[in-house]
């Protein structure tokens, strides 16, 4: 499979821009089969990038590669490969991937990550009352929760309240009642489950109460207070000096803190006093380090003056917060990220994030819309009435009773039926079965509808997809072209080319000048641990009078092996080392240092194989190789000779700069 997918993005040239073939000026056809200049256009530009100057040559040159290639997808039709259903099989997985790329892909996650981007170039500062509702909330207790939001957004809306103090006796978040409501700045993403609270902050204006918005922890009315561009993230330092109330040391800190900072003043080495000096451990030993940092992870003041210095090297005035006094100093600061590099980091967030679920209805709810969804809601009442208990055990099988009544239809004469969504709850016993603790068989059936619903909405817009995308037709159809390509040349070139004895013994026979040996020896290797690096010495002198098997009888014993030695035949020009020293028979190189293995070897030439003809068993893989390039060959001509190729000359012209 890989293979064949590299192999396609070779032969297909990245073929774009079909969409509107029939309506654009034609290049050239193969049969009555057009190919636009547009779509030519674009190849050679995609090949050729910075080059691409439309010169005769280079024009001449690509156009002669594409015509080939139209000529081969025309045989591989004719043959018909594309009704071979594994070939089939294979385009529809492609089909399946690439549809879904263009629909969760570009309309929900590409949507929801720009969106995330250009929320994270601000901070917002929010306030919030929250009217919790459990995870587990029936349907009634929800809607209470939400008349009750809705009621005090009122009476604020209208004054009778002021926010603070509805925040203050009413809010369900504990930390109302010192905060007032006010969560202090946020920016996205928000936890997972609290998009709607991100959307609310990120979309009502400065002032303005909202109406409720829900998140997993229950009902929220926001209100904007003030928003900023975003301070994102710097790398810091600090001097802590700690404060206990007990101990009553401010007063000692203070003094303390404030001689640091003239000793800085006057030059000293932050990170030197830090070590010295600092009560945050962890950090001292860092120099004061404490990594980067953005908005929310420290208290308001600490977070101010540090986002407050300006500079890389600045340092602030002593600070106090809740834990004592600190010296805080700016190391760096992190730039704002082009879109393409925070892509990568925002678009794993994403689509692990419940967003992604509601952004993916919203799609859903579009192509309802679009496509002309039209339910016959009475059909599924009496289906969804009719289920018994034994809906929810692996028991249950779908019933003929009422199967081809229609459930819901869409536009373009897409159809299903009672009977389609029952197979579907047939064949999704495991939800079936584990929903039977939790809920009704009318309930569980409601969830298996909605998703089936949402299964065969996507299902009709990957139908749309040629239609709406030009790009996508036109991937689609290089896909299929390059697949047809690869089998068609598989059976009269590859297969062939390692299959027919006859025919390679006969290209061989013909060729065999062109697969000759250079000069090759014969070579022993003697090969010693280097630490055995005091006998190096006598090895190489017994290496040059003796034989391989000699020598190693000479330095070996029973008990240790000093010499290792092997032989091999070696082409000339094969081996830097043997290349380096005359070939002659009897010459060896100095030792060669092995370092990955600790070892050194010698090379001694025993004998020398003058050039010769390759056998066909010897040069069987170069030998096929340019049997496939000989049998291509042969194809094409037979190809050109067996369709039609007609040239718009005017288009050409035109298309030609130089």
């Amino acid at each position: 499979m890989i293979r064949r997918v590299l192999l396609i993005l070779v032969i297909s040239f990245g073929i774009l821009f079909n969409a509107k073939a029939q309506k654009e000026t034609v290049l050239f056809s193969v049969d009555g089969v057009d190919v636009p200049v547009s779509e030519f256009e674009y190849i050679y530009k995609k090949t050729n990038g910075d080059k691409a100057d439309f010169s005769k040559a280079s024009v001449d040159e690509y156009l002669d590669l594409y015509k080939k290639f139209k000529l081969k997808v025309k045989r591989a039709k004719d043959m018909k490969l594309d009704t071979i259903p594994a070939l089939q099989k294979e385009l529809d997985g492609y089909r399946r991937q690439l549809a879904d790329s263009y629909l969760t892909d570009k309309e929900v996650t590409e949507n929801l990550v720009k969106e995330a981007y250009e929320r994270s170039k601000k901070d917002v500062n929010i306030s919030h009352i929250m009217i919790s509702v459990p995870a587990n909330a029936s349907p009634a207790d929800t809607l209470k929760a939400y008349q009750n939001a809705m009621q005090l957004k009122t009476q604020i809306a209208k004054g009778k309240m002021k926010f603070e103090q509805v925040a203050m006796e009413k809010s369900a978040d504990k930390s109302a009642k010192t905060n007032k409501g006010n969560l202090g700045f946020v920016t996205a993403l928000l936890p997972d489950g609290f998009y709607g609270l991100e959307n609310a902050a990120y979309t009502q204006k400065v002032g303005v109460v909202g109406n409720p918005v829900k998140t997993n922890a229950g009902y929220h009315i926001v209100r904007v207070n003030e928003v900023r561009p975003a301070r994102g993230e710097m790398e810091g330092s600090h001097i802590l000096l700690r404060v206990d109330a007990k101990k009553g040391n401010d007063a000692a800190a203070k003094m303390k803190i404030d001689s640091l900072y003239q000793l800085l003043k006057k030059g000293e080495d932050f990170a030197a006093l830090a070590r010295k000096h600092s009560e945050d451990k962890a950090s001292a030993r860092k120099g004061g380090n404490i990594g980067f940092f953005g908005i929310r992870k420290y208290e308001a003041s600490f977070e101010d003056a540090a986002f407050g210095l300006k500079k890389d090297g600045d340092y602030s005035a002593p600070i106090k917060t809740s834990v004592g006094y600190h010296i805080i100093k700016r190391i760096s600061k992190r730039q704002a990220e082009a879109f393409d590099i925070a892509k990568r980091r925002l678009q794993p967030k994403v689509q692990k994030d419940s967003r992604h679920k509601l952004a993916k209805q919203v799609m859903i709810n579009r192509i309802k819309k679009e496509g002309g969804f039209t339910e016959m809601s009475a059909n599924y009442a009496t289906f969804k009435d009719s289920l018994q208990a034994s809906f929810l055990t692996y028991k249950w099988k779908a019933p003929k009773t009422g199967a081809d009544k229609p459930l819901f239809t869409f536009n373009n004469g897409m159809s299903f039926t009672v009977g389609d969504f029952a197979k579907y709850c047939e064949s999704n016993s495991r939800a079936r079965i584990r929903g039977a603790s939790k809920s009704k068989p009318q309930g569980m059936c409601d969830n298996l509808y909605t998703d089936f619903v949402d299964e065969k909405c996507i299902k009709f817009e990957e139908s749309q997809l040629e239609k709406k995308y030009p790009e996508f037709r036109s991937l689609m159809r290089e896909y299929e072209e390059g697949i047809l390509l690869f089998e068609a040349t598989k059976i009269l070139v590859w297969d062939k080319a390692s299959q027919d004895t006859i025919g390679l013994d006969e290209f061989y026979q013909n060729n065999k000048t062109n697969f000759q040996w250079k000069e090759r020896a014969k070579v022993s290797y003697f090969t010693v641990s280097t630490e055995v690096a005091n006998q190096m010495p006598k090895i190489e002198k017994a290496i040059e009078k003796g034989s391989a098997q000699e020598i190693a009888d000479k330095f070996n014993t029973k008990e240790k092996t000093i010499l290792v030695t092997k032989e091999r035949v070696v082409e000339k020009g094969k081996n830097e080392n043997l290349d380096k020293i005359e070939w002659k028979v009897g010459n060896q190189t100095p030792w060669i240092v092995e370092k990955n293995s600790n070892s050194s070897t010698i090379l001694k030439i025993e004998e020398l194989i003058p050039s010769s003809t390759k056998t066909l068993k010897e040069a069987r893989g170069y030998v096929i190789a340019d049997y496939q390039d000989y049998l291509e060959k042969q194809w094409v001509e037979e190809l050109r000779k067996a369709y039609d190729i007609k040239m718009n000359d005017k288009a050409y012209k035109k298309m030609v700069k130089k």
